[in-house]
C-alpha cells in the first residue's frame, strides 16, 4: 500500500476525491455529489473543508461546487474564468490560477498543471466558456505529494509534471470515451513515474467501461501499485 505520511485519501466516487494532511487541513476536489450514482450512500463531508479545488467546468465534476462552498466554507481554487463564474454564484473565497502556476495554504502547495480536455460550464441552459481543463499536484509538508489528473488523455508533457514536481500518487482517469482508458492511464503512470494510480472516473456512466484490473494488466511489469478501493473507504 502506498505510503501517505499521515495523510489521507478518500475516493467519493467518479472524480471527486477528498484528501486530509497530517496536519488536518481538508481538500476535496471536483465535487459531484447529489447526482452521482457512486457517490457513497451516507457519507458526511467534514464540517468545515478548506480548500475545494476544480480542475474544469463540465457538471460532473463542479455539480456541488457552490452548496459545497457555500455550507463548508473552503476557498474555491480553479482556473481564471471558472473562479470568476463561481464568484458570480455568491462564493466569495475564489482564487482564479493558470496553468504553471502555484499558490501556498498552510502546510501545502498547490500547483495547477495541464490538461488535455475541454471545458465548459452549463448556467440555466446557457453553455459557457470554462477556462482551460486543469490538474493539480499537491505537495504537502512531510507528506507525499499527490497529483489530480482531472479529465484528460495521456500526453508526453506528463513527464515534465514527473520532472517539476515528482508526484508519489496519481489520480486518473481510466473510464475512457471521455478521457483515456486503462492503457492511457498506465502510460501515464509510467511517464509521471508514480509509485501508486487510485483510478478515478472510470464506471459511473455505461460509457465510461475502463476498469482498475485492466489498469493492472496494463502495469504489469512495474513497480507501480493500482490503489483498489471503494467509494467512501479511506486510503492511509
Amino acid at each position: 500500500m502506498a505510503d501517505l505520511k499521515g495523510a489521507s485519501i478518500t475516493w467519493l466516487g467518479h472524480a471527486t476525491v477528498l484528501i486530509t494532511t497530517q496536519q488536518g487541513t481538508t481538500i476535496l476536489i471536483d465535487p459531484f455529489i447529489e447526482h452521482n450514482p457512486r457517490y457513497p450512500k451516507g457519507f458526511e463531508l467534514p464540517e468545515q473543508i478548506d480548500l475545494l479545488l476544480l480542475t474544469h467546468g463540465h457538471t460532473d465534476h463542479i455539480a456541488d461546487a457552490v452548496p459545497v462552498a457555500k455550507k463548508h466554507g473552503p476557498t474555491v481554487v480553479a482556473n481564471v474564468e471558472l473562479a470568476d463564474w463561481i464568484q458570480t454564484k455568491g462564493v466569495e473565497k475564489a482564487i482564479g490560477m493558470n496553468l504553471g502556476g502555484s499558490w501556498r495554504f498552510k502546510d501545502l502547495s498547490i500547483a495547477q498543471v495541464e490538461a488535455k480536455h475541454s471545458s465548459s460550464i452549463e448556467d440555466n441552459g446557457q453553455v459557457l466558456y470554462g477556462g482551460v481543463a486543469t490538474g493539480f499536484v499537491l505537495t504537502i509538508d512531510q507528506g507525499p505529494v499527490l497529483y489530480h489528473a482531472g479529465d484528460t488523455s495521456v500526453f508526453a508533457d506528463m513527464q515534465l509534471i514527473r520532472d517539476l514536481y515528482s508526484p508519489q500518487i496519481a489520480m486518473l482517469p481510466i473510464g475512457d470515451f471521455y478521457t483515456m482508458g486503462p492503457k492511457g492511464g498506465a502510460q501515464a503512470a509510467k511517464y509521471l513515474g508514480v509509485n501508486a494510480v487510485l483510478p478515478v472516473h472510470f464506471g459511473t456512466f455505461p460509457a465510461l467501461t475502463g476498469t482498475p484490473r485492466e489498469l493492472e494488466q496494463y502495469l504489469a511489469g512495474t513497480s507501480v501499485e493500482v490503489l483498489f478501493t471503494e467509494p467512501g473507504k479511506v486510503i492511509r
